[in-house]
């Protein structure tokens, strides 16, 4: 893939001002009031295409958040598909009468000290159940289902 693109090129394209790129990716968080606005954005988001692998949705009763990344086995960051799915995402939550909270956008990111990475890392593997990040796999580990907060080991 050759459209990666910096967090900086991200923000300064046009139509993703719902969006913060935070170290585990671009996210938006989409104030809809219910459960069953959350669900009709979560509808109209699966109908974006090239929405496939992406994006990663946490619906609650008051709020979506979404979470844009390409991930690759040799990067893990922003790609220009990122921009249009973002774009295409606010738009539909716009025509859904939803307004976004960047505000409301969080990011954690844990990060143990480990003299050894490869003395530590297979336990904190089994007790977490998370697995090595594709471009990093000797220094990071991250939840396969996209929930729990990353682990980048120093």
């Amino acid at each position: 893939m050759t459209d990666y693109i910096s967090p900086k090129q991200f923000h300064d394209s046009e139509g993703v001002e719902d969006w913060r790129v935070l170290g585990d990716g671009a996210c938006a968080y989409f104030r809809t009031g219910s459960f069953a606005a959350g669900a009709r954005l979560v509808q109209a988001i699966s109908e974006v295409p090239g929405v496939d692998d992406h994006p990663d949705i946490d619906v609650r009763h008051d709020g979506v958040t979404v979470r844009l990344i390409t991930l690759t086995d040799d990067h893990c960051g922003m790609s220009q598909r990122d921009v249009e799915v973002a774009r295409q995402i606010s738009a539909a939550a716009r025509e859904l009468g939803l307004s976004a909270d960047p505000s409301a956008v969080q990011s954690l990111l844990v990060i143990p000290g480990a003299p050894v990475r490869a003395e530590v890392m297979p336990f904190w593997r089994a007790v977490l159940g998370y697995e090595p990040r594709r471009d990093s796999p000797d220094e990071d580990l991250v939840d396969p289902r996209s929930r729990g907060p990353a682990f980048w080991f120093e």
